[in-house]
């Protein structure tokens, strides 16, 4: 039996009471069809199953009570008039408070009738009370009880009630019990897990002595087993992508002749790490077969992920082939173009730049050579994948910072391909390490290299968080170090995304520090200046013609000053983990001992002082990372315009980490296998939303 032999697969208008109207509000919940209202899952549960002795009740609690009427009342004057209602059960007394009044609800409430209702409990003036219960008038021995289950509270939206919703999923989950096919492979599931209809009615309608907090946490039994379903069909569907792609298209092969790599790394200042090396091998392993790469190269801010992507990006001109490096933003692209060329042009490997900045005839020019054969190496932004963009022969495609583009760019600039057959090798780059967890749920499309050790000489960085109103103590430090002969940056933040404030905050900033701080050389860097004049500035403070570079969150990465021993970050309460790690990373490159200086306006709220915690104790990215993902969730952590619709109905990467290993080896058998029953379950779990790497 299939889905579509249950009616789950048909529209929701074929319910009872679903007309147009109601469809299109309930799409705005991604509820299209029967099936997605069994998987619409509740939020949390409201125990209406006894009542709860009033006296007992306590503020924030959401209970039924039942009571007798003691005092009906109307307060307040004009147009805010008030009903209020006092109930009482022997135990205690409760207000009930009613601010919209309707024809009737007076008389109902007249003393001596006895109530039940529902609703959240909050203090009041004179006492503990309820604003707008649900309230039944009970008749005789009525019993007060409204349901002999936990009722459940779900995702709602305007015009959608939960009365709406009960009423709906009840009349779907009819469907499943006619027969609602099990598609978990045999073993997966393991001991202690239900089938999927006894999860489903768990899920929906738990009974009284069903563990509540288990339910919400997302622990119960029942809850893990919808979660493993789920996890089994987004691997499914991720993975699915990358078979297609190497079953429908063919890569260049570049194995190269090593040449050009092997003069590289004798040119090179430094030795490669082992990870390095490692990492190195297996790209140079992928490039190397006809089907295309698709890899993500993970490593910590200052790992060398560059040198990595430069040997890659040789392995393909070795073959004929062009390699293009695609960054996020202007800044990072021209310190990437700056450091390809150093690297490559002794070795008579032309390296082009594109930018959407580029005056038109210099663009024109480059045009030209990335569309010749004579141009090896492409650095640009997303000005890369543009229409009238034309590369000679794209062997390989390497972006840095993905989960800065979009999903559809990423892909737009791997159809820069000779032709439909063929496309470019793909190496993705991120220094935001990403916890394991993630990666295995929202990469799982892609190999994931890690470059996990920092090259020899680099020193730990010593995180220290103070008031701004020690800001003349900071302001000591800075000059201090640079009396030493050392370098500093000062980095200023804004809550607004504005360039504008941003650039007006550094300028007010660096005025306050040259008057302060007169004996230093002090220069400017933010979003609004042109790329020249930031180069120039940056060029001085590289080559230690400034001591103090004030700037925005522009230098976040790409920067690499190894005499900057000292940071400071104005406003650290307002940015995230990851950003924070980033910009710390711009010190501690050289071999004297560095520091950053968190500047916080106090008070912090909890968050910030939990995130201002875990730069203090680690230096540590992925871990890190993985406090990132615990305080923001994968959506934030990876970027909603990379994450698209990668949303989870019940399962979470990281509570449910012990499911992927098992998943991972399940997926891949079934694609081999089984690609019927592979398909099936994606279609009851992702259905029609677009995943991430599929357009």
């Amino acid at each position: 039996m299939n889905d579509a032999d249950t009616g789950l697969t048909q529209p929701v208008t074929g319910l009872r009471g679903v007309g147009a109207r109601l469809a299109e509000r309930l799409a705005k919940l991604g509820i299209r069809t029967v099936q997605d209202l069994v998987l619409h899952l509740p939020l949390r549960y409201e125990d209406r199953t006894r009542p709860q002795p009033i006296g007992s009740l306590l503020p924030g609690q959401s209970v039924l009570v039942q009571g007798e009427v003691m005092l009906t009342d109307l307060a307040g004057g004009g147009g805010r008039r008030r009903l209020l209602c006092r109930i009482s059960d022997g135990t205690g007394s409760l207000t009930l408070v009613f601010f919209r009044l309707y024809p009737g609800l007076h008389a109902r409430l007249s003393k001596g009738v006895q109530l039940a209702c529902f609703g959240d409990v909050r203090p009041g003036p004179a006492g503990l009370q309820m604003a707008h219960p649900e309230i039944r008038v009970l008749h005789g021995g009525e019993p007060s009880a409204e349901e002999d289950r936990l009722t459940p509270v779900y995702p709602a939206t305007d015009g959608v009630n939960q009365t709406t919703l009960r009423r709906l999923i009840e009349q779907a989950m009819q469907f499943v019990r006619a027969g609602l096919p099990d598609l978990l492979p045999d073993g997966l599931a393991g001991p202690g897990l239900p089938g999927l209809l006894e999860a489903l009615e768990t899920v929906h309608r738990p009974t009284p002595d069903c563990d509540i907090e288990a339910m919400q946490a997302g622990t119960h039994p029942a809850c893990r087993r919808l979660a493993l379903e789920e996890l089994l069909a987004h691997q499914l569907s991720l993975r699915q992508f990358r078979y297609q792609a190497r079953r429908e298209r063919r890569a260049p092969v570049l194995r190269g002749d090593h040449r050009l790599r092997r003069q590289l790394i004798a040119s090179l200042p430094f030795a490669l790490t082992a990870a390095q090396q490692r990492v190195a091998d297996q790209i140079g392993t992928d490039l190397a077969r006809a089907e295309p790469m698709l890899r993500l190269v993970q490593g910590d801010v200052g790992s060398g992920k560059t040198v990595v992507a430069a040997l890659a990006a040789l392995q393909a001109v070795e073959c004929g082939q062009q390699a293009a490096v695609m960054a996020p933003t202007e800044l990072l692209a021209e310190q990437h173009y700056q450091g390809f060329r150093s690297w490559l042009e002794p070795l008579e490997v032309e390296v082009a730049w594109l930018s959407g900045k580029l005056p038109a005839a210099q663009r024109r020019t480059m045009l030209e050579r990335i569309a010749s054969a004579d141009c090896g190496v492409v650095i640009g932004t997303h000005a890369l994948f543009q229409d009238q963009v034309r590369f000679h022969r794209l062997g390989l495609a390497i972006i840095d910072e993905q989960h800065r583009f979009g999903v559809h760019q990423r892909l737009a600039l791997r159809e820069k391909g000779q032709d439909a057959e063929v496309q470019p090798h793909q190496m993705i780059m991120t220094a935001t390490p990403i916890p394991r967890t993630l990666a295995m749920t929202a990469y799982a499309d892609l190999d994931v290299s890690v470059i996990d050790e920092l090259p020899p000489g680099r020193t730990p960085v010593t995180t220290v968080a103070i008031p701004d109103g020690r800001r003349g103590e900071v302001m000591a430090r800075v000059a201090e170090a640079c009396a030493s002969g050392q370098q500093a940056y000062w980095v200023c933040t804004l809550i607004e995304e504005s360039e504008q404030l941003q650039a007006q905050a550094a300028e007010d900033t660096v005025a306050l520090l040259r008057e302060a701080l007169p004996t230093l050389r002090t220069g400017l860097v933010h979003g609004r200046m042109k790329s020249v004049e930031k180069e120039a500035v940056m060029a001085d403070f590289a080559q230690g013609r400034l001591d103090l570079l004030v700037a925005t969150t522009v230098i976040e990465v790409g920067v690499n000053v190894p005499n900057a021993s000292l940071m400071v970050i104005e406003n650290p309460e307002r940015l995230g983990l990851a950003q924070l790690h980033q910009l710390r990373g711009r010190v501690g490159r050289g071999a004297t001992s560095s520091s950053c200086v968190l500047l916080y306006q106090a008070p912090l709220t909890e968050g910030a002082r939990a995130r201002l915690g875990v730069l203090r104790r680690t230096t540590d990215g992925f871990e890190i990372a993985r406090q990132d993902l615990a305080h923001r969730g994968p959506g934030e952590l990876l970027g909603t315009r990379q994450t698209g619709d990668w949303q989870f109905r019940i399962a979470d990467p990281e509570r449910d980490a012990d499911l992927l290993d098992g998943v991972r080896q399940v997926a891949d058998r079934l694609l081999q296998q089984e690609p019927e029953l592979a398909d099936a379950l994606i279609r009851r779990w992702v259905g029609q939303r677009q995943q991430y790497g599929r357009v």
